[in-house]
């Protein structure tokens, strides 16, 4: 498994590391964060968004699981998986039919799920750094 490891500094860094995510992605991606509560998840999500062109505002989707954003170059996906009971649940909510779709998925709390994810999904894992600002993300493919 190929890793990588970034050191993000500041917003401007987030902004950047996104908008290379966004540049390479294609449809059917999926971009599984992981991290603790307040490492960024949404923030980073946020900005690949805005990468992609996206206008409308986004939204932690904790409460409704999915959010749909269709106004930038591709759909975006951005899933909040945290409140799932387990993995099986994926499959009863149709999730498949989003990570094979037409669009790009973000998946926040993805470490929640990882055996349901297809193959070639990039695992970004968000890690506090040494001050405030901060944090350290891991880049990694998932192997099959």
């Amino acid at each position: 498994m190929e890793r990588k490891e970034i050191k993000i500094s500041s917003e401007k860094d987030t902004r950047a590391f996104a908008a290379e995510l966004a540049e390479k992605a294609q449809p059917g991606d999926v971009i599984a964060l992981v991290g603790d509560l307040g490492t960024g998840k949404t923030t980073l999500t946020k900005y690949i968004a805005e990468a992609l062109g996206v206008t409308d505002v986004i939204t932690s989707p904790t409460f409704n699981i999915v959010c749909e954003y269709k106004t930038g170059r591709m759909p975006l996906y951005h899933f909040d998986v945290y409140r799932l009971t387990g993995p099986e649940e994926v499959y009863d909510l149709g999730f498949d039919e989003y990570f094979y779709g037409d669009g790009l998925c973000v998946i926040e709390w993805a470490d929640l799920i990882e055996e349901t994810l297809p193959e070639e999904t990039v695992f970004v894992d968000m890690q506090y750094g040494r001050s405030q600002e901060e944090r350290i993300y891991t880049v990694s493919r998932q192997e099959q």
